[in-house]
């Protein structure tokens, strides 16, 4: 799942990418509700159906549920 510069996840705005892995993406992000820079880590589709999706991304709430925002910087 590419993202773009300027798509939106919910409140998460993709401003550029990070890195890549077999396990997903990760893409420098805001989160426009709080104006700060997150790390959006962006799993592949297929990841759901070959495990359970793990604890923190279901105790965060993020705006899908293959996405998990974590702030970065100061």
């Amino acid at each position: 799942m590419a993202l773009t510069s300027g798509t939106r996840l919910g409140p998460y705005e993709i401003l550029a990418p990070i890195g890549s892995w077999r396990y997903g993406e990760v893409y420098k992000a805001r989160d426009t509700r709080l104006d700060r820079t997150v790390a959006m880590k962006v799993l592949p589709d297929d990841f759901r159906t070959k495990r359970r999706t793990p604890g923190p991304l279901r105790a965060r709430g993020a705006a899908h549920r293959s996405t998990m925002p974590l702030p970065i910087g100061g």
